[in-house]
C-alpha cells in the first residue's frame, strides 16, 4: 500500500489544482483505500493548510487541520481523524480543491462513494455557497469504469488520479 500512496502523492502533487491551492481539504485512508498518508505530510511540507475530516453522529462532516501522523486519533468506523480543534462544518468552503474517497468513477466524471452521504452534504455545502474548488477522486486505476449510476444529487468532480496517472474531466 505504501508503495501505491507513494505513486498516488507524486502524481497528485503533480496537478496545477494542488500546487497552487493554499488550502486542501483531503481524508486518511484507510482499509484498502489508496494510500494518502504520504500526499498529506507532503501538501503540509510544502506549507499547504490541509484540513481533514470529522465524522460527525450524523455522518456530515466537521474539519481540523492536519497537524501530522501523530496528531491522529482513532475514530467510530475505524476511520483516523485530526485531535485538534474542530473548525466547524463551513470550513471546507475555503479549500482551493477537496479531495474525495470513492468506490469508483467514471468517464462522466460521476462518482461512486461508500453510501453514507458525508461527501454529498459536503458538496451540496460547497455548491449552495458558490464554492467553485477543484474536486479530485483519489482511486485504483481499476476503479476508473465505463459507467457508475449517477442520482439528481451527484456532483462530477474535474479530475481522477491513479498511480496509473490523471484523467480530468469536463462539466
Amino acid at each position: 500500500m505504501q508503495k501505491t500512496g507513494t505513486v498516488l502523492a507524486r502524481r497528485a502533487l503533480e496537478l496545477p489544482e494542488l500546487a497552487d491551492a493554499a488550502t486542501v481539504a483531503a481524508y486518511v485512508s484507510v482499509g484498502s483505500e489508496p494510500g494518502t498518508r504520504a500526499l498529506l505530510d507532503a501538501l503540509r511540507a510544502r506549507g499547504v493548510r490541509v484540513l481533514l475530516p470529522v465524522l460527525l453522529p450524523d455522518n456530515d462532516l466537521d474539519w481540523a487541520v492536519y497537524e501530522g501522523p501523530e496528531h491522529l486519533g482513532r475514530a467510530r468506523l475505524g476511520l483516523l481523524e485530526p485531535v485538534g480543534a474542530r473548525l466547524g462544518v463551513r470550513a471546507v468552503l475555503e479549500a482551493d480543491a477537496v479531495l474525495l474517497p470513492g468506490l469508483a468513477v467514471d468517464g462522466r466524471g460521476t462518482r461512486l462513494g461508500r453510501g453514507g452521504g458525508s461527501y454529498d452534504r459536503v458538496l451540496a455545502r460547497l455548491e449552495a455557497a458558490g464554492a467553485r474548488p477543484h474536486l479530485v477522486v483519489l482511486l485504483y486505476d481499476e476503479e476508473v469504469v465505463a459507467r457508475v449510476p449517477r442520482e439528481p444529487h451527484d456532483h462530477p468532480v474535474s479530475a481522477v488520479v491513479t498511480p496509473g496517472g490523471v484523467r480530468r474531466f469536463t462539466a
